[in-house]
């Protein structure tokens, strides 16, 4: 058997017609530019996570890039940002100039601490990135709370976590929709996931609204009139509509990640040599992956390989242990937790279309590795 880590195809063949007919309507229109299906989602988006704006972008990389710029992330500055994350969630500021502080994680959740994140704020700290990773968001009361006294601005990374909520203040708030800005990504991969590249910026601040948008098409509100000097970053009307399709079910599919998760749960709980994820909090959790901690991980890796099963490392190297930033002289040590993680963590096959005897046999080669 052969089970894909991801694949985009049996969505596409399960709503073909839909995906096609909304294809075949940007064609025809040929509004492919900030044409009417990027407004269009936008505006579902907006209901969907009850998100006063929300600015389509080429993708998740430059949303954070945009939000952070907003924000004046710049030379001189400090951000707080977890080191085991993806690479983006740190670039965004430093190719303004800024300066990672790099905090450690929870070994549980494998997210930002955000104790040690309080305790590594200095002088020149300005803001603070939590990044909601793998199934569930950063405690953002804790959050806004560090902030609101420290004075630091708050970009919440949602890259991985569309459609995850948390009590915040008495009330359900969608991921990204807490600090002063959001960003999702829409790369295939994702739960909601396009056929290429797309990001959203999104935020309660309508004077922050009305800046991304400028800065998304080089800085302009009128034609040719430029306010900033801005970027080429716009979501494509292509893109948009495909989106389109997939929100109308994005529900059903976070369903069904669930029951796919539960499912992985009840047949590797006796396995001693792996530990399952941990979901700390009042959290709606989303699978956008499903991560476990194991024993012998890269040996593990391979054997499934071997099997026909495709698997991710999430992340084999911490980022402040990557060369690019060898300049802060971070070392080995430095952030223990997070090093560990990289010799632990492997992503299994998790998508709406997998089905019971993928994942029972996904599950039945993790064992038979263990017992050797």
């Amino acid at each position: 058997m052969q089970v894909p880590f991801y694949t985009s195809t049996r969505e596409y063949h399960n709503r073909k017609a839909e995906f096609d007919k909304a294809i075949q309507e940007v064609l025809e229109k040929g509004d492919f530019i900030l044409g009417s299906a990027v407004r269009e989602f936008e505006n579902e988006v907006k209901a969907y996570t009850k998100s006063k704006h929300a600015i389509g972008v080429a993708n998740g990389s430059d949303a954070l890039v945009l939000a952070s710029d907003i924000c004046e992330l710049k030379t001189g500055t400090e951000v707080l940002t977890p080191v085991f994350t993806f690479f983006a969630s740190t670039s965004c500021f430093v190719r303004l100039g800024a300066k990672p502080n790099f905090v450690d994680v929870d070994e549980e959740t494998f997210l930002m601490d955000l104790h040690q994140a309080e305790s590594r704020i200095t002088k020149n700290t300005r803001g603070i990135l939590p990044v909601h990773l793998f199934t569930h968001m950063v405690d953002m009361t804790h959050c806004m709370d560090i902030a609101k006294k420290h004075n630091l601005s708050v970009i919440e990374d949602a890259a991985e976590a569309f459609g995850m909520e948390q009590k915040y203040q008495g009330e359900w708030k969608a991921a990204g929709c807490i600090g002063d800005f959001g960003v999702y990504s829409f790369f295939p991969t994702k739960t909601l996931g396009g056929y290429g590249d797309g990001g959203m910026i999104t935020t309660q601040n309508d004077e922050y609204f009305a800046k991304a948008k400028s800065l998304r098409v080089h800085g302009t509100t009128v034609k040719y009139y430029h306010d900033y000097v801005g970027y080429n970053s716009r979501l494509d009307t292509l893109q948009a509509a495909i989106l389109r399709v997939k929100l109308q079910k994005i529900d059903e599919g976070i369903e069904k990640r669930l029951s796919h998760a539960n499912l992985y749960r009840e047949l590797l709980k006796d396995i001693d040599a792996i530990k399952l994820p941990v979901i700390k909090g009042e959290n709606k959790p989303v699978y956008y992956v499903f991560t476990i901690k194991a024993e012998k991980r890269d040996a593990l890796a391979e054997y499934l390989k071997n099997a026909g099963i495709g698997t991710s490392i999430y992340y084999p190297v911490p980022l402040h242990l990557q060369k690019c930033f060898s300049d802060l002289n971070h070392k080995k040590g430095d952030f223990p937790v997070a090093e560990k993680l990289c010799t632990e963590v492997i992503a299994l096959p998790m998508y709406p279309e997998l089905t019971k005897e993928e994942i029972e046999y996904t599950c039945e080669k993790i064992r038979a590795f263990y017992k050797g």
